[in-house]
């Protein structure tokens, strides 16, 4: 399966069955594949006019209480913000995808990590954070897209899954388990062909704050990110930090991979952190000692993981497809105990495995580690 046909494939497999979207390379084959199969699922697939209508079309479905996906690409990502700011400030859960390309602007349409801090660091207006989730194979596409619907009906926040155009375009074989592909039959929502989904019986959990219409409830529901008095402002700001120390204290995902005895430790996610995999085998078949930590939540961010590891290795190497965003997150959680190098190729060129060995060549030279080296480099340097 084609990446791309796996984040939507997740999302139908989620109970997802609403997406509003508009198509930009490199992820416009989600919008295909949802095009086809929502339909087929019982649900509803809208192209609309735009990315900034998109967000806002998710909004009204997230407020219905359903489950809800868009996706888009880094520029289409930057339309979005504000919508993004709306649906964080009314505390609606539903799920965006971003297949990162080449920027800043248009750039191009070539693997990046480029925004990784607009993803982390909330991206739009106001006090807010997203659950932002990386994917590095095609699998973990499905198994991460299921678990962001979890995440975000939990906390009732949107949660961003956040790839790149090597892990939307490339393919690699599912396991999809017979017997639990979605059909109309089985729609969470209830949904039949020819019945109008908005109609239908909405939600699976329940959502009793979902403007359902007001059935037996005293009181109407009303969702709105919008408080004029100063302090129910700040009240409102309080209880969404709560919300989200709460993610941070239990929400910290990450990949360790032959941590425990390095005295390099690489951090990468995502594509480039499969580069890196195959860079700390290369080394230990040399009796190099080096791992690395991957980190699947970009936010929160496995800071206790990095700590640790900064108590017992020597040095970090931080690898990104950018100029340095992730490593600035990795800086804060070693603390100054060990030092904390970057090697990066932005706009587009993804860090080749000799590109990375050689970094780390270079640093094992810099610490004193020349001998080992040699021993390590082999015949092809």
């Amino acid at each position: 399966m084609r990446g791309n046909e796996a984040f939507g494939e997740g999302a139908l497999r989620a109970g997802c069955r609403y997406t509003f979207a508009y198509p930009i390379t490199p992820q416009s084959e989600i919008v295909h594949f949802l095009a086809r199969r929502l339909p087929e699922a019982g649900g509803v697939f809208l192209q609309v006019e735009s990315e900034v209508a998109a967000v806002n079309m998710v909004f009204g479905a997230a407020a219905a209480g359903a489950r809800v996906v868009t996706s888009s690409s880094s520029p289409g990502m930057s339309l979005m913000q504000e919508g993004l700011s709306y649906l964080a400030g009314a505390r609606l859960p539903c799920v965006i995808v971003n297949v990162m390309r080449g920027g800043p602007g248009l750039g191009n349409i070539a693997p990046a990590q480029g925004d990784y801090l607009q993803a982390v660091k909330g991206g739009g207006h106001g006090d807010y954070r997203l659950i932002v989730l990386a994917p590095s194979s095609v699998p973990e596409i499905i198994e991460l897209m299921e678990l962001a619907f979890e995440l975000a009906d939990t906390y009732r926040s949107p949660v961003l899954v956040l790839g790149d155009g090597v892990l939307g375009q490339m393919m690699e074989p599912v396991t999809v388990p017979e017997g639990d592909s979605p059909s109309e039959g089985d729609s969470p929502l209830g949904a039949q062909r020819g019945q109008s989904p908005l109609v239908s019986p909405l939600v699976s959990p329940s959502k009793p704050w979902a403007v359902t219409g007001q059935g037996d409830r005293p009181e109407r529901n009303i969702i709105s990110s919008l408080h004029i008095v100063p302090e129910d402002n700040e009240r409102f700001n309080r209880e969404l930090e709560q919300v989200q120390m709460e993610i941070r204290r239990r929400e910290q995902r990450v990949e360790e991979y032959r941590v425990d005895d390095a005295e390099l430790v690489l951090v990468a996610f995502g594509t480039v952190a499969r580069v890196a995999k195959a860079v700390v085998d290369r080394a230990r078949a040399g009796g190099l000692r080096v791992g690395l930590i991957r980190p699947i939540t970009l936010w929160p961010f496995p800071d206790e993981t990095v700590s640790r590891a900064a108590a017992r290795t020597e040095s970090f190497l931080v690898v990104e497809m950018n100029l340095g965003q992730m490593v600035e997150d990795v800086r804060l959680a070693v603390n100054g105990q060990k030092p904390v190098h970057f090697y990066g190729r932005p706009g587009g060129t993804v860090p080749t495995v000799r590109e990375v060995w050689n970094e780390v060549r270079r640093i094992r030279e810099v610490s004193g580690g020349e001998e080992d080296l040699r021993t390590a480099a082999g015949p092809n340097g």
